[in-house]
């Protein structure tokens, strides 16, 4: 999934954007609220990770900006000050939750997940087609209840493609998840994944084929019998 953090304290925000990355979503940094303000209204974003003092203006200001704008992503806010006020701020200004600094980084991490599984989130509890499951609590991938080894990105290739599983997912809207604003893109980063990820569902017989539809991107659907 791709997350916006918007921290302007460069080591935390490095900090972040390497945790978040090792569980698999794409990260975009802002660095003050008015560039927050403009990758979140010109990008589609899962979650949003906002600290509230920022330059430009602050986090309390950017999230009722972006609610009253229609920008809906959940937003975790982060404070450096533990007081019911701040607290109440945010909230009022349109966040899902908070968390108060220092905090360690799989509390952030477990925070984000329950926020995409709230109703209208992104994340449900479990995508099954075929013999094929992916927990998307526990990330666990299994088939016939065989657990099996996949890279984050691998696992956030197979869930964008079972959430639509029967429609075709565009080949940029998969760079989008895996990659976000970054630069370092190969022109066949996806196909890697994909290939890796066709070839470990037909060796483990898991029900389900991956196709590609040239030009356009790829589609998940249960194996024909």
């Amino acid at each position: 999934m791709r997350v916006l953090v918007v921290e302007d304290e460069v080591r935390m925000s490095r900090i972040l954007k390497r945790g978040l990355e090792e569980e698999g979503h794409a990260v975009d940094l802002a660095t003050d609220g008015p560039e927050g303000w403009w990758l979140a209204t010109e990008n589609q974003y899962a979650a949003i990770v906002l600290d509230v003092m920022l330059p430009g203006f602050d986090g309390f200001e950017l999230c009722r900006r972006l609610r009253g704008a229609g920008v809906w992503p959940p937003v975790l806010m982060l404070t450096a000050r533990d007081g019911v006020d701040d607290r109440v701020r945010g909230l009022d200004a349109g966040a899902d939750d908070y968390l108060v600094k220092p905090f360690a980084q799989q509390e952030l991490e477990a925070r984000i997940r329950v926020l995409l599984r709230r109703p209208g989130g992104l994340l449900g509890q479990a995508l099954e087609l075929g013999r094929l499951r992916l927990d998307t609590v526990s990330r666990e991938v299994t088939i016939d209840g065989v657990p099996q080894s996949l890279s984050p990105r691998e696992m956030t290739v197979l869930e964008i493609l079972l959430r639509r599983a029967g429609r075709v997912v565009p080949k940029n809207i998969l760079e989008d998840h895996l990659f976000g604003l970054s630069a370092d893109v190969g022109s066949n980063a996806v196909e890697v994944y994909v290939h890796r990820l066709r070839k470990q569902l037909t060796e483990a017989r898991a029900g389900v084929e991956i196709h590609t539809i040239r030009g356009i991107g790829y589609l998940v659907s249960g194996a024909a019998p």
